[in-house]
């Protein structure tokens, strides 16, 4: 017999499936749908754990990351696992909270419970959280319930003078009762619909210092573009490298340009139609990106290449890519094209949204126009983005207006930080591209936290500069937790909701 502790996989859904219902056999059969599997996975694979006996796996065990005190002892099953969405999970909290542990009764006797609670215990010490907490049920309670009450039951469990196959089990490891809940998981005719709050403490949790704290501050580094015309590909590079180097000096974790601040380099084929001259600038993007990607490197930055045209199958796009200062390349190809794009360039939106994970956290990129769509935002708030970049090309104040504006509003609404940066200055020898407008910033939520006028920096419009902004992570985090408002945890998702489709 061979027996392996490992992280859970979706491939082992079907094992999964038939010890579910033979562990659950007198609950119905009840089992947990494969999509509630993968969602675990996907926002917290080290937490979901099994054990296979011979390849299949017979024992499980799940759980999520939370903020405790936002939930308090009188929670509910159904809220603490966010209506059994897990959008309750805070990689940032304090407590593992165990929403699901089983073993196939025909393998009970291997103690595969115990090493699933050692293995819990063994995460709990080195995320270094405070503690271990889950509902637990009384499965044995149905049959003491006419004359005695819960506590009364759980007391003789302690005492040793009734066994019950949960809570003996949980006692026996180093868990203590903290509370009696009722109504915590309907349907559960054994324990009456009663649970036990049962928690483990890690003696060895250290809390969150000040060294952990300041950790979570992130510097950005922002260019506000000058257009000028370049005499050759070399100039060029020469003034993108002057201000990589100049924000790594100022050890900026981010440096971010903005959108088609490579057009300058249509001036050469000024004398072709705008469609047929922006397709032989997107022939340079590849070496550009490889150029800003070896900066990113060489000055230990991660670089938002602001965006530039790119074809591919015959097909125009506009496109940025995330530089991580790791060797990884992100792309990002703006998603709403606006009406002069496709009249002039014939470019069309790209289908793909996602955040970036990155050495400083999840950060999502839109482009320009993108920001006035609250959906994509909104979107990327579901998937934990925590700062989101806008490069952004603006003509006239209102086109800027317009952006700014939006930028704003998805920072409050989304409970992130929005960095924008875009171009200034003229170029009267480009088809187009002749005027600029752009003031250069970096916008917070809206709360005492943060500065009154939810602006955390802005450049001089206008003129050529870089602006240098720290934002601290954990901000977003207390502002999510414990804020005037909480604008993510009070969408009203029984009445709608935002989806994406592909």
């Amino acid at each position: 017999m061979n027996i392996e502790l490992r992280k859970l996989t979706l491939e082992d859904y079907a094992d999964l499936k038939e010890s579910m219902l033979q562990a659950y056999d007198s609950m119905g059969g009840s089992i947990w749908p494969k999509s509630s599997i993968a969602k675990l996975i996907n926002i917290f694979p080290e937490g979901q754990l099994c054990i296979a006996v011979d390849d299949k796996v017979v024992a499980c065990s799940l759980a999520i990351i939370v903020e405790y005190d936002e939930y308090g002892d009188r929670h509910t099953y159904k809220l603490i696992t966010g209506d059994y969405s897990f959008t309750t999970h805070d990689p940032n909290g304090d407590t593992l909270y165990g929403i699901e542990i089983f073993v196939h009764p025909e393998y009970r006797g291997l103690r595969l419970g115990r090493r699933l609670y050692e293995a819990r215990k063994e995460l709990c010490e080195s995320l270094n959280l405070k503690s271990i907490i889950a509902g637990g049920r009384i499965p044995g309670y149905h049959q003491y319930a006419e004359k005695l009450s819960p506590r009364q039951y759980i007391d003789k469990v302690k005492a040793k003078e009734i066994y019950d196959p949960t809570l003996t089990f949980q006692i026996s490891n180093d868990f203590h009762v903290r509370k009696v809940l009722k109504n915590y998981l309907p349907g559960d005719k054994e324990s009456k619909e009663y649970a036990t709050l049962i928690e483990w403490n890690n003696i060895y949790y250290q809390g969150i210092d000040a060294s952990a704290r300041s950790a979570m501050t992130i510097r950005l580094g922002l260019v506000q573009w000058e257009m000028r015309l370049f005499p050759n590909m070399e100039a060029f590079y020469e003034q993108v490298e002057f201000f990589v180097d100049a924000l790594s000096g100022y050890k900026s974790d981010f440096v971010m340009f903005p959108e088609l601040f490579n057009t300058p380099l249509l001036q050469p084929y000024n004398h072709l139609p705008e469609i047929e001259a922006m397709r032989k600038l997107a022939e340079k993007t590849g070496e550009i990106v490889q150029k800003m990607h070896e900066y990113s490197l060489s000055y230990n930055t991660n670089i938002i290449t602001g965006s530039m045209p790119l074809i591919e199958d015959g097909k125009l796009y506009n496109a940025t890519y995330l530089c991580h200062r790791t060797g990884k390349i992100d792309e990002y190809r703006k998603i709403h094209i606006t009406p002069n794009e496709q009249k002039y360039y014939g470019m069309i939106g790209g289908d793909k949204v996602q955040v970036f994970d990155t050495d400083c956290g999840k950060v999502g990129i839109l482009i320009c126009y993108d920001v006035e769509f609250p959906e994509l935002s909104r979107i990327y708030a579901e998937q934990g983005m925590q700062i989101l970049f806008v490069p952004f090309l603006t003509d006239t104040q209102n086109g800027y207006t317009r952006v700014r504006h939006c930028a704003q509003a998805r920072a409050i609404e989304n409970e992130c930080y929005v960095a924008i940066a875009g171009c200034v200055g003229n170029l009267p020898k480009v088809n187009n591209m002749d005027i600029q407008f752009a003031q250069s910033a970096v916008f917070t939520p809206s709360d005492f936290a943060f500065p009154t006028n939810a602006i955390k920096a802005e450049a001089t419009p206008n003129t050529e500069m870089v602006l240098v902004v720290d934002v601290d992570l954990h901000l977003l985090d207390e502002l999510h937790h414990y804020g005037t408002v909480k604008v993510l945890k009070d969408r009203r998702k029984d009445l709608y909701q935002v989806k994406l489709l592909k």
